[in-house]
């Protein structure tokens, strides 16, 4: 968004010969001022309503003018709004038909590399012999929605829901945490954990993807009800080597059941513990605030929420 204020000649430059007002703001105006209330405008353009009403509030500022008179239901556009959207409609319309034409433009999707790798990619294969193209980047939910918010990706599975209105987010899966161990390992443990709980796993190496243990703090306060103080033997930033790791035996940790399920289903590991009420995390589809000129984004998306709907 830029500084400045309009001129009385609507549009064609800020007063004071300040800058033209951002291409976005006038878009929103075009959809208030075509749909007739601020709340029909957010819908055609997928934003919040108080998105919206800020948007239309900096471009009243800018221009120096008010552009719709605020009624009991919806908004009547003033004359001094009738004419801008005179003079910027066709221009508008025409860009947004050039953006329609690149739409095999690729779409940005982010989010954790093993989670990506394992569940999303395979679900995608088919929208590639549909003409879609993918550009992946891997990374922790915060700096990726901050990237989101930017601009710089279209769509994001992150591992928590985004707080506020202003990322449009659907809950896309469910996934369960599991303590597991490799077989030698977990037959030295035996039945411990029924009787000695936790403790049992004191003289085991804890194998896991960060120094903090998020994942294992969350399931020793769960599940067992008590912090988790220990340190880890192994740390690698990377869910699919903490479970080769595992599987080769270098100690016990806590994985999602998506990325272990073969080895469990082969017995290269097995569950040290199966409580009635296993931790879960929910990630969610999060897509970059806006309508997108790319209809290949919108399948993207729908497919996805589709996808985890029949999971």
């Amino acid at each position: 968004m830029r500084d400045g204020a309009g001129e009385d000649e609507a549009g064609a430059a800020a007063p004071h010969g300040g800058p033209l007002p951002d291409l976005n703001l006038l878009r929103t105006f075009l959809a208030v001022h075509r749909s007739g209330s601020f709340t029909a405008g957010a819908r055609l353009l997928g934003l919040s309503q108080p998105t919206v009403t800020t948007q239309i509030r900096a471009l009243e500022t800018q221009l120096g003018r008010e552009l719709f008179e605020r009624l009991p239901r919806g908004v009547a556009p003033t004359p001094f709004a009738d004419e801008l959207a005179a003079r910027i409609v066709a221009p508008l319309d025409a860009l947004g038909g050039l953006l329609r034409e690149r739409a095999t433009d690729p779409v940005h999707l982010a989010g954790p590399a093993e989670y990506l790798s394992h569940c999303v990619l395979p679900t995608l294969a088919p929208l590639i012999d549909r003409g879609v193209q993918l550009r992946i980047t891997f990374g922790l939910t915060d700096e990726l929605l901050a990237a989101l918010r930017a601009g710089r990706h279209d769509l994001v599975v992150a591992t928590v829901r985004p707080r506020g209105r202003t990322l449009p987010s659907v809950p896309l899966a469910d996934e369960e945490f599991v303590l597991v161990a490799a077989p030698a390992v977990a037959d030295r443990i035996g039945d411990r954990l029924t009787t000695e709980g936790p403790d049992a796993l004191n003289e085991v190496p804890l194998v896991t993807y960060a120094e903090d243990l998020p994942i294992v703090r969350r399931y020793w306060r769960h599940v067992f009800g008590e912090r988790l103080t220990r340190a880890p033997a192994v740390t690698v930033p990377d869910l699919r080597a903490v479970t080769a790791a595992v599987t080769g035996g270098a100690g016990f940790s806590v994985l999602p059941r998506y990325l272990c399920d073969a080895e469990l289903a082969r017995g290269d590991l097995r569950l040290l513990h199966a409580p009635e009420d296993a931790p879960i995390n929910t990630a969610f589809l999060v897509q970059r605030p806006g309508s997108s000129a790319n209809p290949h984004v919108t399948l993207v998306r729908d497919h996805l929420a589709r996808a985890a709907r029949t999971a």
